[in-house]
């Protein structure tokens, strides 16, 4: 297969109907065109997957295709972003139709579940590289931004933390899993959900969020960093995903902690709003769950305590891309 081939049998689809669709001009043209509606500003988020780093060497292709796309997703979801469109770089080893058709089916049935059209992108041979930009609207001022969260908020999470680094840890033989077990955490890792009607029932109530992509300490980090306060962490209210729950406390602690590829929702909420947190979360179809487990102080950094209020000692640190 040539490039444009591989571009029109996989990658090439019918336009979304015009009511749903911001897309002016798609695939075809040397740029794609996109309509925000009035009053709304564009979020751009961009994500790169790199075969051996972000994940393993004959990985799942059908999953790998929705995995790409969630992860994307996820950032639109922590901004309050409704999705529009995205654009899909792909450098493969070798155009292979086993590969490309499973692939393509897992990344546009989770782009068809969002009404996020694919408008463009590049194709080229090398070593196996995913990259996805996507693009959501959200009014103006309105998005949730990291920079936000103000001293007396609540700290909440969505769903389950520590299943996606369990699962890792089952394949690095760090622990020994049954295999039903493994098998459970292990979609977790490879089929994240993003929580694009959370972020979205949560504007106007949260002040900052982030997703959960490297790690919760380091990534809620990266809220009390950009908007200059501190926090006080409840280690044993973070909801440990189902297979996690059964292993010791200790390292229920350090992967709820420190795991990575949750992306789940970390945000801050003014105490006042807990029970509109709460309906937000319940007004999802699905059903999302939310978690308060700590809160935002003055004081910078962060501290944790136990379920008495004792302060907790554990050295855990995020993913890091060039560690």
């Amino acid at each position: 297969m040539s490039e444009f081939d591989l571009i029109a049998r996989y990658f090439t689809r019918p336009a979304m109907p015009g009511s749903q669709s911001r897309t002016v001009l798609g695939i075809g043209d040397d740029c794609a065109l996109l309509q925000p509606n009035a009053g709304m500003q564009l979020a751009i988020s961009t994500d790169m997957l790199v075969e051996g780093r972000h994940f393993f060497p004959a990985a799942d292709p059908l999953a790998l295709g929705h995995k790409c796309l969630a992860v994307n997703l996820s950032d639109l979801a922590a901004m309050g972003a409704q999705p529009l469109a995205f654009t899909l770089a792909l450098a493969l080893p070798a155009a292979q139709e086993d590969w490309l058709g499973p692939f393509s089916t897992g990344l546009l049935a989770l782009a068809d579940l969002h009404g996020c059209e694919l408008i463009g992108g590049d194709t080229t041979k090398g070593p196996l590289t995913i990259s996805i930009t996507i693009f959501g609207e959200v009014p103006a001022g309105g998005a949730l931004r990291r920079d936000a969260a103000q001293a007396g908020d609540d700290i909440w999470v969505s769903g389950t933390l520590g299943d996606a680094r369990l699962a890792l840890a089952g394949y690095r033989k760090e622990i020994t899993l049954a295999a039903a077990d493994q098998q459970a955490a292990a979609d977790r890792m490879h089929r994240p959900t993003p929580r694009i009607a959370l972020g979205l029932a949560l504007r106007g109530i949260a002040h900052a969020a982030i997703d959960i992509s490297d790690g919760l300490s380091g990534d809620l980090g990266h809220i009390l960093q950009r908007s200059g306060v501190g926090a006080v962490l409840d280690v044993d209210a973070l909801p440990a995903g189902p297979v996690l729950r059964r292993q010791e406390r200790a390292l229920q602690r350090r992967f709820t902690l420190a795991g990575g590829d949750d992306y789940e929702l970390c945000f801050t909420a003014p105490s006042a709003k807990r029970d509109a947190v709460l309906c937000a979360a319940a007004s999802t179809t699905p059903t999302i769950s939310v978690t308060r487990i700590g809160s935002i102080e003055r004081t910078p950094g962060l501290r944790l305590r136990d379920s008495d209020g004792a302060a907790l000692d554990i050295a855990v640190s995020s993913f890091d891309h060039f560690s």
